[in-house]
């Protein structure tokens, strides 16, 4: 399998460049030190997931663009690839979850993918995206397990550096499989990465700290961060953060909720759960800051309803 590399992150850097504006790089204080969220929440697909969508698609031979992709995601991961296929021209079909979010399902279909929907828990996702792969003879996408997807979420690294003027001391990422963590650890290698997972969920914090793949527990705790719910990271991911990564951390639901109502209400930022992880556990003192630090702020596709709920909550 082809490994994911910095060259290559640069390279999706470029591409992407050409295509979408910086995201903005806003300053916060936090605990008395002035650092900066890095708002990826304000994608066109509202997160990041859109970079590693195109950088993945557009590096498709013209034989596989024409036999179109499947995806698997609970909802920003599908955005971001169906975004990227109705650019190029490319049929998408998205595995998503019966119980993902309405406004991730809806609005996947809004940019003109199919979606298959499975049942979680109860299916297999991946079974259930092999066989669409084999009976469409469709190329698969993964969600964090591919190489050029890595690189392409990656190049949010490449954003930040240049935005700040320098590498960041540290970067605090919200964590699924590990995809844009591993991209942001090729892109800013000075950098230390800290991946933030919800409670009972650090498949990927495990995986580094066992140093091979861990899978979740049979019954694994509830949580609000739809978006961060992989049963584990795969081996391209480990190969990149194993001994790069700093010690994985987790935050609660009410962690989680805290950080949201923060940036609301301090930087005008509609975050969706798993999308303010990163963001709870700086608030949440469970990493360490400076001012060279960067916090990601990676999603803010969230129910409106759910989203009032917890703003009004004290």
């Amino acid at each position: 399998m082809r490994k994911p590399t910095r060259q290559g992150v640069l390279d999706a850097a470029k591409s992407i460049a050409a295509i979408l504006p910086p995201t903005p790089l806003l300053p916060v204080e936090i605990g008395g030190v002035q650092l900066h969220v890095k708002a990826e929440s304000l994608q066109p697909v509202g997160a990041f997931k859109i970079r590693g969508g195109w950088w993945r698609l557009s590096n498709l031979s013209d034989e596989e663009k024409a036999r179109g992709v499947v995806a698997v995601s609970s909802g920003n991961h599908a955005q971001g690839v169906a975004w990227a296929a109705r650019r190029l021209g490319i049929d998408a079909a998205i595995v998503m979850p019966r119980n993902a979010p309405k406004v991730k399902l809806e609005a996947t279909r809004a940019l003109g993918a199919e979606i298959v929907l499975y049942d979680r828990p109860g299916e297999d996702r991946d079974e259930v995206a092999a066989r669409e792969v084999e009976a469409r003879g469709a190329t698969l996408v993964h969600a964090f397990g591919d190489p050029w997807v890595i690189e392409g979420q990656g190049s949010a690294g490449v954003d930040i550096a240049a935005q700040l003027g320098r590498a960041p001391s540290r970067l605090v990422v919200c964590c699924g499989g590990g995809g844009l963590a591993a991209g942001l650890a090729l892109a800013c290698p000075e950098s230390a990465i800290h991946v933030v997972e919800p409670h009972g969920w650090d498949m990927v914090g495990q995986a580094i700290a066992a140093g091979e793949i861990v899978r979740v527990g049979d019954n694994p705790p509830p949580t609000i961060c739809d978006a961060l719910q992989p049963d584990a990271t795969k081996q391209v991911n480990l190969d990149v953060l194993q001994g790069r990564a700093e010690p994985g951390v987790t935050v609660t639901d009410e962690e989680v909720r805290a950080a949201q109502r923060f940036a609301f209400s301090n930087l005008n930022l509609v975050v969706e759960p798993g999308g303010a992880a990163a963001l709870a556990a700086a608030l949440a003192s469970k990493v360490p800051l400076d001012e060279d630090s960067v916090i990601m702020v990676t999603g803010g596709n969230t129910e409106a309803a759910s989203f009032a709920e917890t703003i009004a909550a004290n």
